[in-house]
């Protein structure tokens, strides 16, 4: 096992990566379980598969675990669950003081830490990510939140959970879809400012794809380590700093809000052609590459990830996608920022980016 701390004034805590910690639940959280009862949340898909080895662990240490089982799926991240989530903790008698158990992908450790993060003004949670994408991303920083009609993650808090467990066994229950999903999100911090580490996905994504779990350990490690060293500079996104984090984010949400937040385009496959995107909008504005650019989008097909809005079969044009991104959060009195690339390993934040301009982009890219 691997210990990353998170540094925060405060409100540090530790993500550790390794395999077991799932089954070794009570030691694990060890005193942040105050009470017998331990509410957990998680999701229907999930349960099965961890419920007896988390009840056995518990049960050990005469704990017993309090179970909401929500159904799967991004449809599940709004107000209707939310207050499903509250009023299961409520009549669990969850004080400030307890730590809700998150068990799950990136929509449950969202949902729930949104919870905790509302529930009496502020209660504790621990995250139990079990997919890629949210061992490596979500799970830590303490962004929590629902979507909503108008868009993906707009109602939300900052949050931090009060420890992460990155169990890399729990990544052989995923399907090949999902991993891939969430090796998207592995790939971006290679994009944002570590070309060595892209270089390194190129090398070893197959293989971690394939099942090594050594390499799956050594991407997750390093990528929370990447996250890590963003959130402490800059845990507010006050900074920019944390901005660069959402690399192919701006792209990939409207390509979510278009497809409707199902299973068509998978949270990671909208940022993986999200950040293709980026990449060539920055070579359309002559500041990246070409090759680059095309570098970036062979790798995501070598993985057989999509890399092309056409293989979407949208129905929309250009302008529709950019008017979704109206309601990125990142918008500032009537201006959008864009994380753009003047390389690989070298993202940067514009704010001259016009959105007619990115219209016509998205036209031309659909045409392809």
């Amino acid at each position: 096992m691997s210990t990353v701390p998170v540094a925060l004034a405060g409100r540090g805590y530790d993500v550790r990566v390794g395999s077991g910690l799932l089954a070794d639940i009570a030691a694990q959280c060890g005193p942040l379980l105050r009470k017998p009862a331990v509410p957990i949340v998680t999701d229907a898909h999930v349960a099965p598969l961890w419920q007896d080895a988390i009840d056995a662990s518990l049960a050990a240490a005469g704990k017993r675990a309090r179970w909401l089982v929500l159904p799967a799926g991004e449809a599940t991240k709004d107000w209707a669950h939310l207050e499903e989530v509250c009023d299961f903790l409520l009549a669990e008698g969850v004080d400030r003081g307890d730590h809700i158990l998150a068990l799950g992908g990136g929509v449950i450790g969202d949902l729930t830490g949104f919870a905790a993060s509302v529930l009496k003004r502020g209660c504790g949670f621990v995250q139990l990510p079990t997919s890629l994408l949210a061992q490596v991303d979500s799970s830590v920083g303490g962004k929590t939140a629902i979507n909503t009609k108008a868009g993906k993650n707009l109602i939300g808090a900052f949050h931090q959970p009060a420890l992460v467990l990155a169990d890399i066994g729990a990544l052989a229950t995923l399907p090949p879809r999902e991993l891939r999903a969430g090796y998207a999100e592995v790939v971006k911090y290679g994009l944002i400012d570590d070309p060595a580490f892209f270089a390194w996905c190129e090398a070893n994504g197959a293989a971690l794809l394939a099942g090594d779990e050594d390499l799956r350990a050594e991407a997750v490690r390093r990528s929370v380590e990447a996250k890590a060293r963003v959130v402490a500079a800059d845990e507010r996104e006050t900074t920019g700093t944390r901005a660069l984090l959402n690399l192919g984010h701006t792209f990939g949400h409207a390509l979510e809000a278009e497809c409707g937040y199902g299973g068509t385009l998978l949270h990671g496959e909208a940022v993986a052609m999200g950040m293709v995107l980026a990449a060539r909008y920055s070579v359309r504005r002559g500041e990246m590459a070409g090759q680059d650019a095309e570098r970036i989008a062979a790798h995501f097909r070598a993985m057989d990830m999509r890399a092309e809005l056409p293989q979407l079969n949208l129905s929309c044009d250009g302008r529709t996608l950019a008017n979704h991104m109206l309601h990125d959060k990142k918008m500032d009195a009537g201006t959008l920022p864009f994380l753009l690339m003047r390389g690989i390993g070298q993202a940067w934040l514009a704010k001259d980016v016009a959105l007619d301009d990115v219209a016509h982009f998205l036209d031309k890219q659909l045409a392809r």
